[in-house]
């Protein structure tokens, strides 16, 4: 999925519900790239976050199915991660809708402070 810009199946991947601590990163090149503190359960089948890990998300116009899509993708090694749509709650109003196979969890333990997500 990272290379070949494809979406995985709804409700197929382990990251959909927000009940960890920690830090998503890359499974391609271990770049930090969203705080669980930003993820929601959207109900959509796939991870949702309301933002990233300042400059590690790199947002790109996608035209591949004919409408235009916001594209998340790795900043560091270029790797496809999802969309962004603008759905999602809060003042930004912004779902960055991400495939659950294009993170690794870095779990935080309990106490330890989650850093500030943009």
């Amino acid at each position: 999925m990272l290379r070949r810009k494809g979406t995985e199946r709804p409700f197929s991947g382990k990251h959909i519900h927000p009940d960890a601590a920690g830090t998503y990163r890359c499974a391609a090149c271990g770049a930090a790239l969203f705080d669980a503190t930003a993820q929601f359960d959207s109900g959509t089948g796939w991870p949702s976050f309301t933002g990233g890990v300042a400059e590690s998300v790199e947002l790109r116009r996608d035209f591949k199915t004919g409408i235009p899509r916001t594209e998340a993708l790795c900043r560091r090694c270029g790797g496809h991660l999802g969309h962004v749509f603008r759905d999602g709650p809060g003042p930004a109003g912004k779902r960055y809708c991400i495939n659950s196979c294009a993170l690794r969890l870095e779990e935080k333990s309990a106490g330890e402070p989650q850093p500030e997500t943009p």
